[in-house]
């Protein structure tokens, strides 16, 4: 339940800066996160601008993709996005009335990735979000921190349609504070 609800917020941080992260690449006139936001157009939810700060960005517009290196810093209101690198895969989607829109299709973080929300924090050595498919992975050494709750593994698996994630590859640790019923001992343990 927990791990669901912070899986879900990490991801669907990446997912609303996909489609603003691929607009921008695509798009040579775009100077910032915020134009590309705005471009996008869309969902309510689109109209929030994702800032990205990085030491070097490159195009690869054969390969339509878009490079963030070095002190990669990607925010979307109270949602951060650290890593050493952020590669933005996109696509152009014909829309049934007729219409060309750039979606981005992987988002590839590496190196230190640190996924913060206003409820957790999410460390590992890389992180992949497919927008289509609405999965979530971290892998490498995963930290999820949410209040007192912590979670460490090696992979976080998470499948945003079905609510289902999942921590795989080698030993899991969990640490929890089990909350203490009204006017009991506070102990939470049966009386």
């Amino acid at each position: 339940m927990m791990l669901r609800l912070a899986a879900s917020a990490a991801a669907l941080f990446l997912l609303a800066a996909a489609p603003a992260l691929a607009q921008e690449a695509a798009s040579p006139d775009a100077t910032s996160g915020a134009n590309a936001a705005a471009k996008a157009g869309g969902k309510a939810a689109d109209s929030t601008p994702v800032d990205i700060v990085s030491n070097e960005m490159e195009i690869l517009d054969k390969e339509k993709k878009a490079i963030f290196r070095g002190a990669v810093d990607a925010t979307r209101g109270a949602t951060n996005l650290k890593s050493d690198e952020l590669t933005v895969t996109y696509a152009d989607v014909k829309q049934p009335d007729g219409a060309t829109k750039t979606d981005a299709t992987d988002l590839d973080a590496k190196g230190n990735v640190i996924i913060t929300t206003p409820r957790e924090k999410i460390t590992g050595d890389w992180a992949k979000y497919n927008p289509q498919s609405e999965k979530l992975t971290v892998g490498g050494k995963v930290r999820l921190v949410q209040g007192t709750t912590v979670l460490e593994g090696s992979e976080l698996q998470a499948d945003l349609r079905t609510g289902r994630t999942q921590m795989t590859g080698g030993r899991v640790r969990g640490s929890f504070l089990p909350k203490s019923g009204g006017g009991g001992t506070g102990s939470g343990a049966p009386q």
